[in-house]
């Protein structure tokens, strides 16, 4: 495994429940600042493999950015049950709830 990936998956799950990071922010913290597409693609391969916390991660608007009407429910269901709220706008305070 690269080393960048290993650090994805550990900073992905390092994130506490009620706390959110960025594909932009796990992408810094792993090293390399401009890699948030390939946090989406780590985070999308190998979240079943490794148990990872895929609801914690949102875009850098504090929004869910999945696509599919079922996911983004799942996802907004997992991340409310542990107490993050959604504004009126659909997005999460990130000075609030970010890790």
């Amino acid at each position: 495994m690269q080393p960048f990936t290993q650090a994805v998956i550990e900073q992905i799950k390092s994130i506490p429940a009620g706390k959110v990071m960025t594909y932009g922010g796990i992408a810094a913290a792993a090293g390399s600042p401009r890699a948030a597409r390939q946090v989406v693609r780590i985070l999308h391969s190998m979240s079943g493999k490794y148990d990872l916390p895929w609801h914690r991660v949102v875009n850098a608007k504090g929004e869910i950015a999945l696509l599919d009407d079922e996911s983004r429910f799942r996802q907004r269901s997992l991340l409310e049950d542990e107490g993050v709220e959604f504004g009126l706008n659909g997005r999460i305070d990130l000075s609030v709830y970010g890790a």
